[in-house]
């Protein structure tokens, strides 16, 4: 049998442990590895039209799978373009292995032509990031690579020559077992008897929910019946914990709404159920808190603790709720599940007020029809800045529909990206990238990919002229706004030039005829809806330590207009509360 190259080598570890596509732009220090993938079943290349859209689709393939996804970039500056996606894969928990390909082994040190060092530059964002100088190290660096990408939830990066890659290796690589999958963390019984009592001596508890629920919405449901606690929530809890949830008393955070923030406040002792909240301005100090996280390095980061719990959150509550004792009194989960109704009905009549008729078009309307027209099992993609608020208010989520964006990181130009990991990973699904015309226009070349490769992504561009998050936070620091106006083109004759489906909406009366057009349609298309840009004010309940650094994160603003469908849910709870 003849002797693989180190490349082979190392396409065939990247099959075995599950990936099926790798993302990047070709450059002569990968050719070895492009024409391995050619070559082999299993595995397809992906040309995007910037390396960085490549890390921010094997990002959002992973976080929609949970397992290994891969991306690269040739050396030099094409693989540093991959680090913005590659931090925001890291900081999601996104398990993604990026090929840094390298300058000729015997040039490394000498300043040679596109000299850069991919396994210093990349140890931040990343659990593991090597160089293979010699081709006795595969394919033990790379197996090493997925194991901790995979293990521990995040991104690694190899760093590989090209003549490195083009060599046979010494031997057929020896199939070592793979990890594909995580598995569950249990806490000790000690802290598990811990929490029980902590439980048991609060007369309040409430439940703060974050990505970490995920696959534990029935025992969440579950623990909150049993200990009678009103559920909030994260912006990456909410499509976890959010639907069929009578104890649902929304989202903290100033991009959040309804009862959360009176109920972290008003309680006896606060669960943070697999949370790494960043903002402690909305976490209470004068209340016992105990914190659940699968990563330990999370626990008590943010707020001091009477017990950190390591573990994940399906396993610790299974192990929890049979300890805790019953409680019957429901005065405390009562009086906020009416706190929450009376908050989202007092911003309600801002998004019902003569919406549908309104030039420019309110953005609510638009979040709005988009939740109504959209798939039950859709994946939202989003932007970051005021995308996100849309998406916070007026997603409706159901258990099926997935919303991704760059929540952790901050991103712009997320959403495209994304889209496109996504709709590789299932064609038939439908795939929408609520597109902001800032971030849009950022990675906007990556749109000839879903023309390429027929994509069907659907993309709804809130197109205001504006950096709109920005201009909130400029107002927020008592500052005039400067230099956030965008002078936009048609969009949608630009995704009809380029071959896509494109339809401009500038009167809310044809925004969900084009909205039904675009779905309709079976390749990819682009609805540029031109929203109005003063769709922007502050809520009355904001402390000055809160709007301090405001800049730092679009996940720190909230909007008075209105909830969507939010407000259904939460009448709904009330009806259930029994009668005195």
């Amino acid at each position: 049998m003849a002797k693989q190259t180190v490349a082979e080598q190392f396409v065939d570890i990247l099959v075995r442990a599950g990936v099926q596509r790798l993302y990047g732009v070709v450059g002569d220090s990968l050719n070895p590895v492009i024409d391995a993938i050619r070559r082999t079943p299993g595995i397809d290349w992906v040309q995007v039209r910037h390396e960085e859209a490549a890390a921010f689709a094997a990002g959002a393939e992973a976080q929609l799978t949970g397992s290994l996804a891969a991306c690269a970039g040739s050396c030099g500056p094409g693989n540093v373009h991959l680090i913005n996606g590659l931090y925001d894969a890291h900081r999601s928990m996104a398990p993604v292995l990026a090929l840094a390909a390298q300058i000729p082994s015997s040039e490394i040190g000498t300043s040679y032509f596109q000299e850069t060092h991919p396994d210093q530059l990349f140890r931040e964002c990343s659990h593991y990031s090597e160089l293979i100088s010699n081709s006795r190290q595969m394919p033990r660096v790379l197996q090493t690579a997925v194991q901790h990408a995979i293990g521990r939830g995040g991104v690694s990066v190899v760093a590989l020559p090209g003549d490195v890659a083009a060599e046979q290796a010494p031997e057929r690589a020896v199939e070592h077992a793979l990890v594909t999958s995580r598995p569950s963390v249990r806490p000790g019984d000690a802290e598990i008897a811990e929490l029980a009592r902590l439980v048991d001596d609060a007369k309040r508890v409430t439940l703060f929910c974050g990505s970490g629920t995920a696959g534990a919405h029935d025992e969440v449901m579950a623990f909150a019946e049993r200990v009678k606690a009103p559920v909030g929530h994260a912006l990456r809890g909410k499509e976890w914990i959010q639907y069929d949830n009578p104890y649902d008393v929304g989202m903290s955070g100033l991009l959040g709404y309804g009862a959360a923030y009176e109920a972290t406040h008003e309680c006896d002792l606060l669960i943070l159920l697999g949370t790494d909240f960043p903002y402690n301005a909305f976490l209470p100090d004068d209340v016992k808190i105990v914190q659940v996280d699968v990563r330990p390095e999370h626990l008590g980061r943010r707020s001091t603790l009477a017990l950190a719990v390591w573990g994940d959150v399906r396993e610790t509550l299974r192990c929890l709720t049979p300890q805790v004792r019953v409680k019957t009194n429901r005065k405390f989960l009562d009086r906020m599940l009416r706190k929450h109704a009376d908050a989202l009905e007092g911003v309600v009549k801002a998004y019902t007020r003569k919406v549908d008729k309104h030039i420019p078009i309110h953005p609510e309307y638009v979040a709005s029809v988009l939740d109504e027209e959209a798939a039950d099992d859709a994946v939202f993609t989003v932007d970051t800045g005021m995308c996100n608020v849309w998406a916070a208010r007026y997603l409706t989520p159901n258990g099926r529909r997935r919303v991704i964006g760059s929540f952790s990181h901050g991103s712009m130009a997320n959403a495209l990206p994304q889209a496109i990991g996504a709709q590789f990973l299932d064609r038939k699904r439908q795939v929408v990238s609520m597109s902001g015309d800032g971030g849009f226009a950022m990675l906007m070349g990556d749109f000839l990919t879903l023309v390429q490769y027929d994509l069907p992504v659907k993309i709804v561009l809130f197109n205001n002229s504006s950096l709109g998050m920005v201009e909130l936070e400029m107002l927020v620091a008592g500052l005039p706004a400067y230099g956030t106006s965008n002078n936009n083109p048609d969009f949608a004759q630009i995704a009809r030039a380029a071959g896509a489906y494109g339809v401009r909406v500038e009167k809310p009366k044809h925004l969900r005829a084009a909205l039904r057009d675009a779905f309709a349609h079976k390749g990819p298309a682009l609805v540029d809806v031109v929203t109005d840009a003063n769709a922007l004010s502050i809520p009355p309940k904001i402390r000055a330590e809160m709007v301090t650094g405001f800049a730092l994160s679009a996940s720190k603003i909230v909007l008075d207009g209105g909830v969507g469908k939010m407000v259904q849910m939460a009448r709904s709870n009330l009806r259930n509360l029994p009668r005195p």
